[in-house]
């Protein structure tokens, strides 16, 4: 009798925790059907609101493109080197170097001393000029080399440079007279130079020949 009890009651705790399980899986299904119900209700109200979709004809795309790196600027590197080595020193002296005349000639080597004459008498024609009166030594300097350049693509070969006669500066020494035959020496371009006549401003200009670019 004992043993019949013992597995009545058994049986009894079986059917009772196949019952909690069954009741567990119908509430799981049920909380399943509630959220997909509530996701069909919200598709629906989507759809509503927006109306009939139409898929897209144009198989087109926008691909993005890399950007190219910037360009290397060879040809302001060439310049700037150019530059720098076409640029004037203030510390050269060309007393050595000028003819010990009234006009402080100078001829480049290799150029016969008739030049500097015909410069002299004023036998050449002048193509162009530049005036550095009144200017600071830095400016002045500048402005001479961009000038010589200038010529030099213009294919021109007798210029005059105006400098001044230093009567405005300070102690009324002509600063710029002396650096600009300085300067000249130092360009290869210029083949001679000397005074110009007085009628084209005498101790206060220079003719400048400059070499042939052809």
């Amino acid at each position: 009798m004992p043993n019949a009890l013992k597995n009545f009651a058994d049986l009894k705790s079986l059917s009772d925790e196949l019952k909690r399980s069954e009741a567990a899986r119908k509430k799981a299904e049920a909380e399943q059907r509630e959220r997909e119900a509530k996701a069909l209700a919200e598709a629906n109200i989507f759809r509503t609101s927006v109306g009939q979709l139409q898929p897209l004809k144009s198989t087109l795309r926008h691909e993005s493109k890399t950007s190219a790196p910037p360009p290397i600027p060879f040809k302001h590197l060439a310049d700037e080197k150019a530059a720098l080595k076409e640029s004037l020193s203030d510390e050269f002296n060309a007393d050595s170097l000028l003819e010990t005349d009234d006009n402080l000639s100078y001829v480049r080597q290799g150029v016969g001393q008739d030049v500097a004459r015909k410069l002299r008498k004023g036998d050449w024609v002048i193509q162009a000029q530049l005036d550095l009166h009144g200017m600071r030594r830095d400016q002045a300097r500048e402005e001479l080399g961009e000038f010589l350049r200038k010529c030099g693509r213009s294919g021109y070969r007798c210029v005059r440079i105006i400098h001044g006669k230093g009567l405005g500066s300070i102690n009324k020494e002509p600063v710029l007279k002396q650096k600009v035959r300085n300067w000249l020496i130092q360009k290869d371009e210029v083949l001679a130079f000397s005074q110009a006549t007085a009628a084209d401003g005498g101790s206060g200009a220079l003719i400048v020949l400059l070499r042939s670019q052809n």
